[in-house]
């Protein structure tokens, strides 16, 4: 996975990796240390479309249930089965293996940078 600094975000705390016309999303190490230990996870179905800010998926944790926004508009082209089988992955591993979807979009709308979005969360 590339380096933090790399990625994109939303002030949704999701990190978005850009590939061509596919992006890569998850939550960042700060929403899964705000959520706490994550128990279960639900992701949109492979082909549904999805639209930019709305949610498409929950994040539930011993303490709080979060809310999946879509960063893009697009169709979400797969989703990560092995969180769905180890939800802990999005805790220790939120940049690497607990990344969440994959949507294939074809316009991609303003995120921010990596110091914005350190701003944005007072580091």
């Amino acid at each position: 996975m590339a380096e933090q600094s790399e990625l994109q975000y939303t002030a949704e705390h999701e990190w978005i990796l850009v590939d061509g016309d596919t992006a890569t999303v998850g939550i960042t190490a700060y929403a899964a240390d705000k959520l706490g230990d994550v128990v279960f996870v639900e992701l949109p179905d492979v082909g549904s479309d999805v639209a930019s800010g709305t949610v498409v998926g929950e994040i539930e944790s011993t303490k709080s249930v979060g809310e999946l926004f879509a960063p893009v508009t697009g169709t979400v082209a797969e989703t990560n089965d092995a969180v769905v089988d180890s939800p802990e992955l999005v805790n220790s591993d939120p940049f690497g293996d607990g990344w969440l979807i994959k949507v294939t979009f074809a316009e991609l709308p303003p995120l921010l940078s990596y110091a914005e979005y350190s701003a944005l969360i007072g580091e």
